[in-house]
C-alpha cells in the first residue's frame, strides 16, 4: 500500500459542502484539536453552536471525538501493526479517519461495521481522492478481517508500555502512577478513566427538594444514582442528555456539578451571614453551593481573573435565584481587600488528571513539565489567599486532580511558611470513605465521581 505522505494538503474548503454529516464534522474537529491549543470540548461546543445537526448526530460527532481520543493510544497502536508503510507520517486527516473508523469497529457495538468503514473511506476519497481512499479502505478492511488477531505489548516484558497501549494514556502518566500508586491500584484508575462519564445533578435546595427532581427524572426515563457521599446530589450514566434544555435546569432547580466539587465545598462549611471569597470562581458552581449552603443569607465575593468569565457567573447566579453573590474582575493571586474573611474558598488553577473521563484530551495535552509550573502558580495564590482570612477564619483548598505535587505538598508548605494555618481534619465534616489522612481525597476508580483533593486550614487566633 501507498503511504500517506505529509506533502499532501488538506484544506477544509475542499470539502463538499454537501457532505458534511457527523462522521465528516467528528474527524475535522479531531483534526482541529491536534494542530491547536483548544480543549476538545470549546471545540465540539463551537461546532455544534455555529451548525445545525439533528440530536442524534450531536450524540455521534460528541461520542466518536471524545472516544477517538480516549482510546488514541489503542488506536494508533492496532492502525500501526496493519497499515503498509510509516503510519506516524500519515497526514492528521487521513489518521483521523482511520481512526474513527477502528474506534467505531472495536467500541460501538450498534454501528455496523460496513457503514463505519464507507463513511471513512468516503470522507477520505472527498478530500484526498481514490488513491489515497483505497489506502484507507484496504487498511480497514484487513483490520475486520483479522480482528481476533490483534495482538497488544507482553505485559511481562515492559509493564508500563502494556498499560500505556491496553489503557490508552500517555507512558510518562502510567510510569508515574505504578511508581506511587502500584500496578493493582493504577490499572483500576486507567480502567476508571476511561470509562463513559456519568453526570452528576446537584439539587439546589433554595428552590427544590431531592424528590422533587427525582420525580422529573423519572417522568423523563432516566436512570439515576444516588451515592452516600453527599445528600443532594445525583449520579446519571447519561452523558449525552442535554440537561440546559430540561425545565428543572431552566428553573433552577439543578447544577451539572461533580459530587467530588461540591464535598469540597462540603468541607468549607459555610454558615448563615458570613463573608466568603471564592477566588478562581468561574464558571460559577462552587460560589452557587457556597450561597446555597448559607441560605442565601451572608456575602459569597466570587472572584474572576477573566472578564469574558464573569458572564457565566452572573447568568448561573440569576437562573437559581441567589441573590448573595457579588462578583469581582481580578487576579486571585494579587487582589487585595480591605476586609478579611471568615472563610476564603479557592479551587486553584491545576492539571486535572482527576477529570480524564470527562476530559481525555487533558492527558495529551499535559506533560510533566506541567506540574511544577502549575504548582507554582498554585503557590502564589496561597500566598495571596492566606491574607485574605481573618484570625479564627478558614481556608480551604481544593483542585480537580490526584498529583501530590499540586495537593499534599501545597498543604506542607503552606503550614511550614504560614504556622498560624492548621489542618481542621476533613473526617470532621465529610463521609469517612472520601477523606484520607484530614484531606479530601477521591479516585475514580474507587468512588465513581472525579478524582479531587481538598484541605480545610483554619487560621488560629493568636492573643
Amino acid at each position: 500500500m501507498e503511504n500517506v505522505g505529509e506533502n499532501l494538503k488538506f484544506s477544509e474548503k475542499n470539502y463538499d459542502s454537501d457532505f458534511v454529516n457527523a462522521r465528516y464534522t467528528a474527524v475535522k474537529l479531531l483534526s482541529r484539536f491536534e494542530r491547536s491549543d483548544s480543549y476538545i470540548d470549546k471545540l465540539i461546543e463551537f461546532e455544534l453552536r455555529m451548525n445545525k445537526f439533528i440530536p442524534q448526530d450531536k450524540a455521534l460527532i460528541v461520542e466518536l471525538v471524545n472516544g477517538t481520543i480516549r482510546w488514541r493510544n489503542k488506536l494508533d497502536w492496532i492502525l500501526t501493526g496493519f497499515y503498509r508503510g510509516d503510519y506516524q507520517k500519515c497526514l492528521n486527516i487521513v489518521k483521523n479517519a482511520l481512526r474513527i473508523a477502528v474506534y467505531q469497529i472495536f467500541f460501538l457495538d450498534r454501528i455496523p461495521i460496513p457503514a463505519a468503514i464507507d463513511e471513512s473511506v468516503e470522507i477520505i476519497k472527498r478530500i484526498q481522492g481514490e488513491k489515497i481512499a483505497g489506502v484507507v479502505n484496504g487498511v480497514l478492511r484487513n483490520i475486520v478481517r483479522n480482528i481476533n488477531n490483534v495482538r497488544y505489548p507482553e505485559r511481562d516484558s515492559d509493564l508500563i508500555y502494556y498499560l500505556s497501549v491496553l489503557y490508552s494514556h500517555p507512558k510518562w502518566i502510567v510510569k508515574r502512577w505504578v511508581e506511587r500508586f502500584g500496578e493493582d491500584f493504577t490499572e483500576k484508575l486507567l480502567f476508571a478513566n476511561n470509562r463513559r462519564p456519568y453526570v452528576s445533578l446537584r439539587v439546589n435546595t433554595l428552590k427544590a427538594s431531592i424528590e422533587d427532581v427525582e420525580a422529573f427524572l423519572h417522568e423523563l426515563n432516566l436512570t439515576h444514582y444516588k451515592l452516600p457521599y453527599l445528600d443532594n446530589s445525583i449520579l446519571l450514566k447519561s452523558p449525552n442528555t442535554n440537561f440546559a434544555e430540561l425545565a428543572i435546569f431552566k428553573n433552577g432547580l439543578i447544577t451539572v456539578q461533580d459530587i467530588s466539587a461540591s464535598l469540597a465545598v462540603e468541607l468549607a462549611a459555610p454558615m448563615e451571614g458570613e463573608y466568603v471569597i471564592d477566588l478562581c470562581a468561574a464558571p460559577g458552581g462552587k460560589s452557587f453551593f457556597l450561597a446555597e449552603l448559607m441560605h442565601d443569607k451572608g456575602e459569597v465575593l466570587a472572584i474572576e481573573k477573566y472578564s469574558s468569565k464573569i458572564r457565566f457567573i452572573e447568568d448561573g447566579a440569576k437562573r437559581l435565584g441567589i441573590k448573595s453573590i457579588s462578583l469581582l474582575n481580578n487576579d486571585a493571586s494579587e487582589v487585595k481587600l480591605d476586609r478579611q474573611a471568615d472563610l476564603v474558598f479557592l479551587d486553584a488553577p491545576c492539571s486535572g488528571f482527576g477529570t480524564l473521563s470527562k476530559k481525555p484530551d487533558i492527558k495529551w495535552k499535559r506533560e510533566i513539565e506541567d506540574i511544577i509550573g502549575l504548582q507554582n502558580l498554585q503557590r502564589s495564590i496561597l500566598a495571596n489567599a492566606v491574607t485574605l482570612v481573618k484570625p479564627g477564619g478558614r481556608l480551604v483548598y481544593s483542585t480537580c486532580t490526584i498529583e501530590k505535587e499540586e495537593n499534599q505538598d501545597n498543604i506542607e508548605w503552606v503550614l511550614k511558611n504560614y504556622p498560624e494555618f492548621e489542618i481542621d481534619p476533613a473526617e470532621n465534616y465529610l463521609h469517612k470513605d472520601v477523606c484520607k489522612d484530614g484531606f479530601l481525597q477521591t479516585f475514580s476508580n474507587e468512588h465513581n465521581i472525579d478524582g479531587a483533593f481538598a484541605a480545610r486550614l483554619v487560621k488560629k487566633i493568636i492573643t
